[in-house]
């Protein structure tokens, strides 16, 4: 990770709202935690971005962003249909679950879908 990287993503959770820093930064932690090496970048719509190189979509495999009253945790596509029956309750696009801000973060959640979502990236290129 480079260190210019590192700082637009802790510059992108200081503008936030206040009240979602704690739960933005804890999603920051968990999807490095589940992708260990992945670089940091925000380059994509300027949200908090991971990758691993070699792979297709310049190997990006999730984000995160904040969009009032939400925290979003953006995966590949088919990670959310997979996935449904643990995301019931959850706001979900085809590609993204909305956690409310005002229940707390379920980080093994998040770091099972940030597993899921490296693994369909993979697979799309065997």
């Amino acid at each position: 990770m480079t260190q210019r990287k590192t700082i637009r993503v802790a510059e992108y959770i200081a503008k936030c709202p206040k009240e979602a820093r704690i739960n933005l930064a804890k999603i920051r932690s968990a999807i490095r935690a589940a992708a260990p090496g992945a670089t940091e970048r925000t380059d994509y719509f300027n949200w908090p971005g991971y990758s691993y190189p070699g792979f297709d979509y310049d190997g990006m495999f999730a984000w995160f962003s904040f969009k009032k009253p939400h925290i979003r945790l953006h995966v590949r596509p088919p990670v959310i249909q997979n996935h449904r029956k643990e995301l019931a309750g959850y706001a979900t696009t085809k590609a993204i679950v909305s956690f409310p801000m005002d229940k707390p973060l379920r980080i093994p959640l998040v770091k099972k879908l940030v597993k899921a979502s490296i693994k369909v990236m993979k697979d799309r290129t065997k």
